[in-house]
This record gives structure tokens, C-alpha cells and sequence, in this order.
């Protein structure tokens, strides 16, 4: 069950369908690895990071795919985590939802946007 929206998530369509992304991935994977009809805590806890980092991306709506991103916000446990997920459930979710799947494809092939606190402004 994913976590309700509010704020960024909630006022930026890329930004939900990013969270929307993420949540079916880790539905899948914690279906099929966990065996659990809901998430299980891990997932639920990896979900819920995921979440924050989304809400607090620096890029805000002109956020990259995480693949192309120059700023790694995850913490080292769930950076790995969050690798095995995407990595299982990748293949996966292109069956189960290849809409989501083709939409994260074509945001894949975009380029990270300057980082905002490096924009020099012009005088």
C-alpha cells in the first residue's frame, strides 16, 4: 500500500509518477522475495526513504532518474537496497506496468540538469 502524497509529490505529475514507479518495484520485489501479501517492514521502511528523498530532491520537478543523477542521496544501506530492487524488479515491471516502465525509460535517457546550488546567476 503505498504512502499517501502531500507536498512536492503531490503538486509535480514527474514527481509522482517517479514515486509510483518506485513503489510498484518494491511491491514486486517484496511479493516474490518476501512472500508477503503487503510489504514487509524493510520494504515498507525502504519505501518510506524513498519517499523523503523524492520530497527533498534538490532538482525538484526537473528531477534526473537516480542512474543519471550527479547528487547520491541515498544512505549506503539503502543505495544498495534500492539497487537490488530495481534491479530485480526492473526486467519485471515492464509486464506488469509498461506504461510506468517506458515512461522511466524515456526520463532514463535525459541528462541531469545543472545542480542548482552550482547555477551561477548573471549580473
Amino acid at each position: 500500500m503505498p504512502l499517501a502524497l502531500e507536498g512536492p509529490l503531490k503538486d509535480h505529475p514527474r514527481l509522482t509518477r517517479e514515486y509510483f514507479t518506485v513503489t510498484r518495484m518494491i511491491e514486486l520485489y517484496c511479493k516474490h522475495n518476501h512472500q508477503h501479501p503487503t510489504l514487509c517492514n524493510d520494504c515498507l521502511s525502504l519505501l518510506a526513504f524513498s519517499k523523503r528523498r523524492l520530497e527533498r530532491c534538490i532538482y525538484g520537478a526537473e528531477k534526473p532518474t537516480c542512474a543519471n543523477c550527479n547528487v547520491h542521496c541515498y544512505k549506503p544501506d539503502q543505495r544498495q537496497q534500492i539497487r537490488e530492487v530495481m534491479k530485480w524488479a526492473g526486467p519485471r515491471l515492464l509486464l506488469k506496468h509498461p506504461v510506468l516502465t517506458i515512461q522511466h525509460l524515456i526520463d532514463d535517457r535525459k541528462t541531469a540538469p545543472e545542480h542548482p546550488k552550482k547555477q551561477r546567476t548573471l549580473n
